[in-house]
């Protein structure tokens, strides 16, 4: 995906509509809310020393190697902003140039039962005998491969992948559960691919094909599957958008302007949300994130002052929780899950 981190000086403040509703995460990503009430986090972890250098094919310099570790887990908080860990020692790993962090990448329940999409794995991602995948997190600490997106992805390439930014392990970022089955977008090809609870895996749409090397990387569903891209660095302002890809494959720009997405969320009244994660830099850059509205075609600032997002999703009290601090040297630890309180359309 070639996330180069490059961090500068923090910019402004949160806006006073955010809070923080939790501490203490390394790296969170993707998040969503249980039956039981509570914030299930998806977290990229701290990575690790190991390397595959001379076994198998790496990602190319300078975003590889990568190195990696066991350091990724998925946790849960509850409505004081305790953390509990559901489940860790999963593959972690990190880009050479900017120390990305990628693991667990986001989660998801069908019924009563947590799916995981790993982003981090793979022996191009320094983690020999393992796979990127979607996996079933069981209740005794353990987890179940249910599909491997390596495997998938190595023998169905997309259009038009980019030799100079390929990771053969694929990223995996974001994902929806759609009437029983997971719908997970990659990133460095640029795809969305439906994955059945039997592990059947079956590409909707190649993005590669018609956009290019966009790096797709988060994923609504509002009736058709609404597609944020973060693109490559240098950061170009308002070159990212929203794409809208029908359950049959047809893709479909919908909303422009935007920069560096890395979420997007629907609220009861239909209402899209759009997280961006830096705004008027040309590299990741801290309390420069932004929440936005759209409303009548128009863009609507909603939160500022973010420091490098990650994730988004509503919760329960109508409020949005967005994964603060998601990456940037060294966030281990420094991971914050924050509350925003949506103003109403005007």
């Amino acid at each position: 995906m070639a996330l180069v981190c490059a961090v500068l000086a923090v910019a402004q403040g949160p806006s006073p509509n955010v809070s923080v509703y939790a501490t203490g995460l390394n790296n969170p990503r993707g998040l969503t809310f249980g039956s039981d009430g509570l914030l299930y986090v998806a977290e990229g972890g701290a990575a690790g020393k190991t390397s595959t250098v001379g076994t198998c094919e790496q990602v190319p310099d300078p975003i590889g190697p990568y190195t990696g570790g066991y350091t990724s887990r998925i946790s849960k908080i509850d409505s004081h902003g305790s953390r509990m860990t559901v489940i860790d020692g999963l593959p972690s790993s990190q880009t050479n140039q900017g120390n990305l962090v990628s693991g667990v990448a986001d989660i998801k329940f069908i019924g009563n039962t947590l799916y995981a999409v790993t982003g981090g794995s793979g022996c191009s991602h320094a983690l020999e005998g393992t796979t990127n995948g979607i996996f079933k997190i069981n209740s005794n600490n353990t987890w179940t491969m249910v599909a491997d997106l390596s495997a998938f992805q190595k023998a169905n390439p997309v259009a038009v992948p980019d030799p100079d930014d390929f990771e053969p392990d694929g990223t995996w970022y974001s994902m929806v559960a759609v009437r029983g089955a997971l719908y997970a977008v990659e990133a460095n090809h640029g795809e969305i691919d439906k994955i059945s609870l039997d592990g059947t895996i079956t590409r909707i749409a190649d993005i590669s094909a018609t956009q290019g090397h966009i790096v797709p990387a988060a994923v609504a569903y509002h009736g058709n599957f609404y597609v944020g891209n973060l693109n490559p660095f240098p950061i170009q302002e308002g070159s990212s958008k929203i794409l809208k890809i029908t359950p049959s494959g047809q893709v479909e720009t919908v909303v422009t302007g935007l920069t560096t997405v890395l979420g997007v969320a629907f609220d009861h009244d239909g209402y899209m949300y759009i997280l961006e994660n830096t705004t008027g830099n040309l590299f990741p850059t801290p309390g420069t994130g932004k929440v936005l509205r759209v409303v009548d075609g128009n863009l609507q600032e909603i939160a500022t002052g973010l420091f490098l997002p990650t994730g988004m999703t509503f919760g329960p009290d109508g409020a949005l929780y967005v994964s603060n601090v998601g990456f940037g040297p060294p966030p281990i630890g420094l991971g914050q899950i924050v509350r925003i309180t949506v103003p109403p359309v005007d």
